[in-house]
């Protein structure tokens, strides 16, 4: 099923505007509510022969797409448009967090960022070499984590103290046992096979008070896809994030000492709910040395991830700058002192 959104004005179709947060009209400038846009506006067609192969409703041109986008542009007229049957039923996100920073403010945050390189070649600084930025909702995973941790360990005081011409080391052993409860909320795991988990882990944290009920006219304008992964799946992953934070916290409540063993770290988690999100992402294609760069912009904060190429010219100056500081320094400490270096 592909959906457009008419306008009532004019009839164009109306895409989501990440400043006001509103289904907006390309052609007269309206502005309409997602939650209150009148049905008769939200124009439908499906075949249920067609799996990969739909029709745009503006021109008619045939809409390819691979079995896991939800929303994409007609190729030939540009129309936003939303493949409604393939977020019903078990592929309905139940949250998004909507795009906050649009495409010029998105091109305009990434050329500042990289001009912050220091090691970057001058002509990658620029920001000129943008190829193609792309809006896009990424599915994601969100747990609610519940777990205990029964922890025992031995612990040692020590205390050096001087009598005399004595010193003397005390020390103390102390048994630690620890039962602690454990809850993690919405902690998240991007479910696309197409995405890089490490840009995609980089580009959090996303502010969960911008959290929406999901409406599909929030996708009008931008690419979406379904998930490739389910939750049972990505569960594992979303363990392994979380252990460094259970690590941590046990450490917190056995601080003061001056060794701890631990003899025992039984940790137990199970997923407490689950909930199905898309979040906002610029994918960033960048031209440089006859090459593709990646990188990523979370589309709510404006942060971005990824590795920009180094200059090995920068890099040779910079190493030759502190080995002269060095020099430098160690030449003013012989002078100090009276001491002469060769």
């Amino acid at each position: 099923m592909v959906t457009h959104y008419k306008c009532p004005n004019c009839g164009s179709d109306m895409s989501f505007d990440s400043e006001s947060g509103h289904l907006s009209c390309p052609s007269c400038g309206r502005q309409d509510e997602i939650e209150s846009f009148p049905e008769e506006n939200i124009i439908k067609e499906f075949d249920s022969e067609e799996v990969k192969e739909y029709h745009c409703e503006n021109c008619g041109a045939i809409i390819l797409t691979d079995a896991n986008t939800t929303a994409t542009n007609c190729s030939f007229c540009s129309a936003p448009v939303v493949l409604s049957d393939r977020l019903t039923g078990e592929f309905a996100p139940s949250k998004v967090v909507p795009f906050k920073i649009s495409k010029d403010e998105a091109v305009a945050a990434f050329r500042a960022w990289t001009k912050k390189g220091r090691l970057s070649p001058t002509s990658f600084k620029s920001g000129e070499r943008i190829k193609k930025m792309t809006g896009m909702y990424v599915p994601f995973w969100l747990y609610d984590i519940e777990g205990s941790a029964n922890v025992t360990a031995l612990a040692t005081k020590v205390r050096t103290y001087t009598r005399g011409d004595t010193v003397y080391t005390e020390t103390d052993f102390y048994d630690i046992h620890r039962e602690l409860d454990l809850r993690y909320l919405k902690v998240p795991a991007d479910a696309s096979e197409k995405m890089d988990d490490e840009l995609m882990d980089k580009l959090e944290p996303y502010d969960y008070g911008e959290l929406k009920d999901f409406k599909m006219p929030y996708l009008a304008g931008y690419l979406a896809e379904k998930y490739d992964y389910d939750d049972e799946a990505m569960f594992s992953r979303v363990e392994s994030k979380v252990l460094p934070y259970i690590d941590s916290y046990i450490s917190s409540t056995v601080s003061g000492y001056s060794t701890v063993n631990y003899s025992n770290k039984n940790i137990h988690t199970q997923k407490k709910n689950v909930h199905y999100a898309l979040f906002p992402v610029w994918m960033v294609y960048y031209d440089f040395e006859k090459k593709e760069h990646t990188f990523a912009m979370n589309g709510q904060t404006g942060k971005v991830v990824g590795k920009p190429p180094i200059s090995g010219f920068k890099v040779a100056g910079w190493f030759t700058g502190i080995a002269a500081s060095a020099l430098l320094a160690m030449k003013a400490v012989s002078f100090i002192w009276g001491g002469v270096l060769w």
